[in-house]
């Protein structure tokens, strides 16, 4: 996020509901990106005109932007930079079900949107798909520990092995273009979707 200043079972069965769950996810995720990357060809091609989907602080009229400043960037780089990012973590998260992911992400983007609209200076407009990311890596994070999943543990550690230190110098207030409070609300998020959308072990 930019700112600018001023299935258990082992037969047949479950093998094909595994394979159809990879395929959905994999192809959620690379139509999420393929629409970032147009939304931004269109972008520059306006002149920066879908800039303006951005969010600035305490202006009433741009809480009717907190779910679309999510799908603009402020250039081909910035787009760039949360690609890989949101294309890993989005299918690891959308593997548990495409539609507890789709709730997930709504909440991270209302909250980080609100939270956005709330603390963050004045002036200021705030886009990208990158408070999403540090909520997809939250969640992901605590939900294999919250549901008591091996597997879940083991991706939580994997991700944080690969862009812990990442997620770290995103959050300090230090960085200049880079909306920390924007990184801080959606990891916080995300956290709090796996407490919240949490799905129920089941009985072995």
């Amino acid at each position: 996020m930019a700112a600018i200043g001023g299935g258990t079972g082992a037969g047949p069965g479950a093998e094909v509901s595994r394979g159809e769950r990879v395929r959905l996810a994999g192809k959620l995720m690379l139509g999420w990106v393929a629409l970032l990357w147009v939304l931004e060809i269109v972008d520059a091609a306006s002149g920066n005109a879908l800039d303006r989907f951005g969010v600035v602080p305490r202006d009433p009229g741009e809480l009717a932007d907190v779910v679309p400043s999510a799908f603009v960037h402020f250039g081909f780089a910035h787009v760039a930079a949360n690609t890989l990012p949101l294309l890993v973590l989005g299918f690891l998260a959308a593997l548990g079900g495409i539609r507890r992911f789709l709730a997930v992400c709504l909440l991270i983007m209302v909250a980080d949107g609100v939270g956005v609209w709330l603390i963050s200076p004045p002036g200021v407009n705030t886009a990208g798909v990158s408070g999403v990311i540090f909520g997809l890596f939250g969640f992901l994070l605590v939900s294999g520990f919250v549901e008591r999943r091996p597997l879940g543990v083991v991706v939580a550690v994997l991700i944080t092995a690969v862009w812990g230190s990442s997620i770290l110098a995103g959050l300090a207030p230090t960085q200049t273009g880079v909306s920390w409070q924007g990184h801080l609300i959606g990891l916080l998020s995300g956290v709090a979707a796996a407490f919240l959308l949490a799905r129920r072990a089941r009985a072995v």
